[in-house]
C-alpha cells in the first residue's frame, strides 16, 4: 500500500529547555528562522506524504496556529508589498493537510502513536520524532525508508551508528545485513549497557509502521514509569512479520539536546546563502579572541 500519512508525536513538556518552554512548545523553538517542527514536516512532504497528523498535549496551540492560515498577517504583507514573506507564510499553511489529536496524559511514545489510530486507520504510516532533524542529503531520510518499505513490505526503522560509550542512550537493533545499507532486524533492545548492546546501530526518530502495530500497542503493558514504550511494541511486531532497518544517509541533529540544538543552528545558518558569509566571519572573529 502507498504510505500517505505521517504521525508526529508532539505532546512532550520539553523540560530540558526550561524556562524557554514554560509558555511555548519546544517544537516551536526556532533554528535560525524556522520552528524545529517545520523542518520535520517539510521532510515528510518532500518524501511524498500528504496527510500530517500531529499528536499534541496541553499548551501546544502555537503548533496549530503555525500550520493554519494567517489572514491578518497575509493581508498585512500583501498590503505592504512584501511578496517574498507572503509566499513563505502561505506555503506553510498549504504544504499539506494537517490534523490534530490530543494525548491527554504523558504515557509514553507508544501511547502517543496509539492516540493517532482513529486518524490513521488501517493503512501503513510514517512516524517522525521532532527532536531529530535530518538534513544535508539529496534524498530525504523518510523517503529512504519508504523506498525500502515498498521493496520489502515490512516495517522499517531508521538507524545510525553511535559510539559505544553513548549506546545506552538509545534503542539498539540486532540485524542481518541484506544489502547496501539495509538490515533485517532480529531483535530490538531499549538502552542497553555498552557491553550488552547487540550492535552500534541506534534507532533514530523515523519509522514506517504497519497498522497492526496499533493492536499490539493497545495490549502492551506499561513500564515502571507507567509509559507504553514503542520499542516493546516493535519487538512483538517483529515476531509476527519481517522488520527492516535503514542506515540512512544524511546528517542528524538531536535538537532535544541543548548542544545538538546549537550545532543545528550554526550549521543551518552556515548553509544559508543570505547569512553564511557574515556569520562565518563572525565565528572566525570569535576564534581570534580565543
Amino acid at each position: 500500500m502507498t504510505v500517505r500519512k505521517a504521525v508526529f508525536p508532539a505532546a512532550g513538556l520539553g523540560t530540558r529547555f526550561l524556562p524557554a518552554t514554560k509558555a511555548q512548545p519546544k517544537e516551536m523553538l526556532p533554528i535560525v528562522d524556522k520552528p524545529t517542527i517545520q523542518y520535520v514536516v517539510e521532510e515528510a512532504v518532500a518524501s511524498g506524504l500528504s496527510e500530517i497528523i500531529i499528536v499534541t498535549g496541553r499548551n501546544k496551540r502555537a503548533i496549530e496556529d503555525h500550520f493554519d492560515a494567517a489572514f491578518e498577517l497575509e493581508y498585512y504583507l500583501a498590503d505592504r508589498g512584501k511578496v517574498e514573506e507572503l509566499a513563505q507564510i502561505k506555503t506553510i499553511s498549504e504544504m499539506a493537510s494537517v490534523s490534530y489529536v490530543r494525548q491527554k496524559e504523558p504515557l509514553g511514545l507508544g501511547h502517543a502513536i496509539l492516540c493517532a489510530r482513529p486518524l490513521v486507520g488501517e493503512e501503513p504510516f510514517g512516524v517522525f520524532l521532532g527532536d531529530d532533524i535530518i538534513g544535508f542529503t539529496q534524498v530525504p531520510c523518510m523517503r529512504q525508508l519508504l523506498d525500502v518499505f515498498e521493496r520489502h513490505g515490512g516495517p522499517v526503522i531508521a538507524v545510525e551508528r553511535v559510539p559505544r560509550e553513548r549506546i545506552d542512550q538509545y534503542g539498539v537493533i540486532a540485524g542481518r545485513h541484506i544489502g547496501d545499507n539495509v538490515y533485517e532486524i532480529t531483535d530490538l533492545v531499549e538502552k542497553p549497557k555498552a557491553r550488552e548492546a547487540p550492535s552500534d546501530l541506534a534507532i533514530i526518530g523515523r519509522y514506517v509502521l504497519t497498522p497492526d502495530i496499533f493492536a499490539i500497542l493497545a495490549e502492551t503493558a506499561a513500564d515502571a514509569r507507567g509509559e507504553i514504550q514503542l520499542t516493546d511494541g516493535l519487538r512483538t511486531l517483529r515476531k509476527r512479520r519481517p522488520m527492516f532497518a535503514v542506515e540512512f544517509e544524511g546528517r542528524r541533529y538531536d535538537t532535544g539536546d541543548k548542544l545538538g540544538f546549537l550545532k543545528a543552528t550554526v550549521e543551518f545558518a552556515l548553509a544559508r546563502p543570505d547569512l553564511a558569509d557574515e556569520f562565518r566571519k563572525y565565528l572566525a572573529s570569535l576564534d581570534l579572541r580565543a
